[in-house]
Parts: structure tokens; C-alpha cells; sequence
């Protein structure tokens, strides 16, 4: 049985008898890899840009041959996650190799990241690797108050300066950042650069308008700026005849910033692109359904270095998928993944502070999330926050908002709206298989009661096992921290 605290647990009071359920690591079966000699490491990360938007992923329309290639000559994985999908509790996570909810402040957005949670760049930095970063890496936040004397990521410059000026007898480590496709986008971008806007694929949860396919166009013109960037990063490393001595991670922080995406625990919000590739030292063109977390990447990147990995880092090392063989599911135990949020901007009302904390299992099948407050709004409220920041703050104001906005009190259409920005229930379930786009919630269905104690009793007993606060004795401070 698991003992849930009623001041913390009240959202579980409609679920009881939950066995636990052994929750095993992720890839410590695997066989030692081979390490070959010390990598360059490019690691590429868009803002706001989610999964499913490149061809590498079947996207008809936008055009992504940069990531596309990468995919070709290395491997892209199906089932990649941030740890949250808000831009601050990502990085943190990303850069720490640990879950968002064992960073304290750096749970928040717009927080800080304490310099007693180690970086992996600076422990490569520490090992002789040269660092720096470019445009948007970690953040946005107040780093010095988390004891950092500098950058977290280094120190900042665009990647051909960068490369002029390094010791070429160093390997390097480079945060390539960018803040695309992160709103506002000029309005009818897409459609003026040439994007077919009728063939824009619309999510179930949207109605399909010229006005929304047209807002999605705007948001695929900024992903394929982005695309050519990171072109322009490859062609600089081949020039220099270090392409294939180059780990390249390309991928995106959370979710497009749209209603019912960014900032929320579904596919459209937590779900990424990622394509991983290195040379010779990679089995290319190969894709893997392995479920993946942000917090894999640092002990990778520190495995490629030869660094030791801490032990308090949540991930765990990508090295046995890079390097086999086989496609699909390649580690077995790799089968599910645990992401979850606290708070995103100051959307709520009393107390003014708060957040809209969830947690969520994703199995193959399955997406269980567990909403702890289920009475606060989960896009923030709407009628405007108490900081006046706006109506359903949490989301980013854009053409597709405003008119799913209007829909509220029409009674053909506001079912749109009560998807995006609607209270939820302290329970969801989706079959990911027959609902992809995840809007049909069977939690209230008998029937599948056996199967939402399973979910709960895995996520519940990983949230423990990792010292989430809300499911242990640790004091639950997310909603103390200050907004920076």
C-alpha cells in the first residue's frame, strides 16, 4: 500500500488499493559500450518547437532537410520527452541529467538554478572541454541567484567566432540556441514565404480554420528558419574536417506554443523531435522507439567525454542505443517515461503564486496524468490573473487562442475551448494508440479502473523512488519561489 499524505495526495482520494509496482531503472541491463576517442558535442535546441513538425516525422508541409539529414545519418527516436514542458525547468533539467521536481527553484519558470546541482558543462569544461553557448541556452531566469558567477552554459558568441577562436587541439562542447519558434510571429508569415496553408495537418482539438492553419504555417516559417541555422552550424563543421568527430543533437525544448501544448503533459506539449547523430560511431538511419528523457543527454554527453556521471543524475546514458544495431524498441525497460510541471507563468488568482502542478506516466498505449489541484484552471483563469498578465495565461496569446477564446459561450463549437483551457479532472487517461491526438479522457470508465491503478502505482511509486517533494516527506516549497 502506498502511504499518500492527505495535505499533498487529495487529488488520489477517488483511487484506493494501489499495489506497488517494482519500478526499475531505465538501461542498466545493457553491455558496457566501447568508447572511442573524445567527441566535439553540438548540442541543437530550438524553442517552442515540438514534435510532430519535421519530415522525418511524416510532416507533409513544413520542411526541415536539416534535421531530416541528421535523422538519414544518425538515428531519430519516436519517443522522446522533456522532463517538463516549460522552458526553464527543461534547461534545468537538461543541463543537471536530473528530473525537473529535484531542482527546487529550477522546478519554475522565469526561477534560477542552484550551482549545487551539477552542470554538465561545466564538468566537461572541467575536463578539458572548451564550452560556450549561442542566442537562447538556459533560461529565462536569474542565474547569479542561484550562486553562478557566469552563464551556465558558458560563455556567449556566435558558433563561427566560436570556432575561429578555440584550441583545435580541445574537444568543445556548444549550446547552439535560438529562439525560434517562441512567439510573436509576424502574421502570415508562413503563407507569404510559400507554405500551403490548406495543407497545414490541424490537431483534433482545434477547429480546422483557414485562420488556425494559418497561425500553425506562421509557427512552421520560424521552425524552418530555424532548420537553416543549424544547416549553417553542420556546413561550418564540415568545413573544418570535424563533422564526423562531432556529436550533433538537434531537438526542441517542449511543445509549439499553442493552446493545449506548450505547458501542457499531452503528446503536443511534452513530446519532442530528436535526431542524434556521430559518424562512424553511430549506426545510421535508424529509428527507435526506446522512450527517451532530456535527462538522458548529460550522462551521454559526459559517457562521450569519459566523465564520470554523477550519481544523482536521474538519466541515464544513450550510448547502448547509439551504438547497436537494432531499430524499433531497442531496450526493453526503456518502455514508459515520467514528465510532469509545477508552475509555468503567475496564471492563477488565490494563491497568487500557485501553479498548476501534474505529473504523467506515457507508456506505449497509455498517457495517465495526475492533476494534484484539479480546482485551479490549467491554462491559468479567465478572467486575468491576479498579476493582470491575461486571461488563460499560460498559454502564449496568439491568433489560434483568441478565436478558440471566442467559442467559450457557443454551445456547437465550445468544445474546443473546454479542451484547451477547461478545468480538468484529478484523473486522465488516453490510449495514445486509438486517440493520438489524446482529447477522449477514459478515466471515469469503469473498465478501465485496473488499468489507471497500474499507472498510478508505477508513476507514484518512480515519483518516489526519485524524491518527487509531493510524494514524499520533503517540504513542497514550488509555490514559495519567486517569479525572476
Amino acid at each position: 500500500m502506498i502511504r499518500v499524505l492527505p495535505d499533498r495526495r487529495k487529488f488520489l482520494g477517488t483511487i484506493t488499493a494501489l499495489g506497488v509496482m517494482a519500478v526499475v531503472p531505465l538501461g542498466l541491463t545493457a553491455p558496457e559500450p566501447k568508447m572511442p576517442a573524445r567527441p566535439n558535442i553540438l548540442l541543437c535546441l530550438a524553442d517552442d518547437w515540438g514534435w510532430p513538425h519535421a519530415g522525418a516525422y511524416g510532416d507533409k508541409v513544413v520542411k526541415t532537410p536539416t534535421f531530416d539529414r541528421l535523422a538519414k545519418e544518425g538515428v531519430l527516436f519516436e519517443h522522446a520527452f522533456v522532463s517538463s514542458p516549460s522552458c526553464t525547468p527543461c534547461r534545468n533539467a537538461l543541463l543537471t541529467g536530473q528530473q525537473f521536481y529535484r531542482l527546487d527553484e529550477g522546478a519554475n519558470l522565469w526561477s534560477t538554478l542552484d550551482v549545487r546541482h551539477q552542470n554538465f558543462m561545466f564538468l566537461l569544461r572541467k575536463s578539458g572541454y572548451q564550452i560556450g553557448h549561442w542566442r537562447k541556452a538556459w533560461g529565462p531566469g536569474n542565474f547569479r541567484k542561484g550562486g553562478y558567477t557566469e552563464h551556465p552554459c558558458g560563455p556567449d558568441g556566435d558558433f563561427r567566432s566560436f570556432m575561429k577562436k578555440r584550441n583545435k587541439d580541445r574537444p568543445f562542447c556548444f549550446w547552439f540556441g535560438t529562439s525560434d519558434p517562441h512567439r510573436g510571429y509576424a502574421k502570415g508569415s508562413g503563407a507569404k514565404s510559400g507554405i500551403d496553408i490548406d495543407k497545414v495537418h490541424v490537431p483534433n482539438f482545434y477547429p480546422n480554420t483557414r485562420e488556425v492553419r494559418s497561425d500553425i504555417a506562421d509557427y512552421y516559417f520560424e521552425v524552418q528558419r530555424w532548420d537553416s541555422d543549424v544547416g549553417k552550424a553542420i556546413k561550418l563543421l564540415e568545413e573544418a574536417g570535424e563533422l564526423d568527430s562531432t556529436i550533433i543533437v538537434m531537438t526542441g525544448d517542449h511543445g509549439m506554443p499553442f493552446p493545449r501544448c506548450k505547458g501542457n503533459l499531452y503528446d503536443w506539449g511534452a513530446r519532442v523531435p530528436l535526431a542524434i547523430r556521430w559518424g562512424n560511431e553511430v549506426n545510421a538511419n535508424r529509428t527507435v522507439t526506446d522512450f527517451i528523457s532530456f535527462t538522458d543527454l548529460a550522462p551521454t554527453f559526459l559517457d562521450a567525454a569519459g566523465v564520470e556521471v554523477p550519481s544523482e543524475m536521474t538519466g541515464h546514458s544513450l550510448f547502448p542505443i547509439l551504438q547497436s544495431e537494432n531499430a524499433g524498441r531497442v531496450d526493453r525497460e526503456r518502455d514508459y517515461m515520467v514528465f510532469g510541471r509545477e508552475r509555468h507563468t503567475l496564471a492563477q488568482k488565490k494563491p497568487s503564486m500557485a501553479g498548476y502542478p501534474a505529473r504523467a506516466i506515457r507508456t506505449d498505449k497509455w498517457l495517465l496524468i495526475l492533476n494534484l489541484e484539479p480546482d485551479r484552471w490549467p491554462a491559468g483563469v479567465p478572467d486575468g490573473s491576479t498579476h493582470k498578465i491575461g486571461k488563460h495565461a499560460d498559454c502564449d496569446d496568439g491568433p489560434t487562442k483568441s478565436f478558440i477564446m471566442q467559442m467559450k459561450n457557443d454551445s456547437d463549437k465550445n468544445t474546443f475551448y473546454d479542451l484547451c483551457f477547461a478545468k480538468r479532472g484529478a484523473v486522465e487517461l488516453y490510449d495514445c494508440e486509438k486517440d493520438p491526438d489524446q482529447t477522449h479522457n477514459l478515466a471515469d470508465d469503469p473498465k478501465h479502473s485496473k488499468t489507471i491503478k497500474k499507472l498510478c502505482s508505477h508513476l507514484v511509486e518512480y515519483l518516489k523512488t526519485t524524491e518527487d517533494p509531493r510524494f514524499t516527506d520533503k517540504p513542497v516549497r514550488f509555490e514559495e519561489y519567486p517569479y525572476r
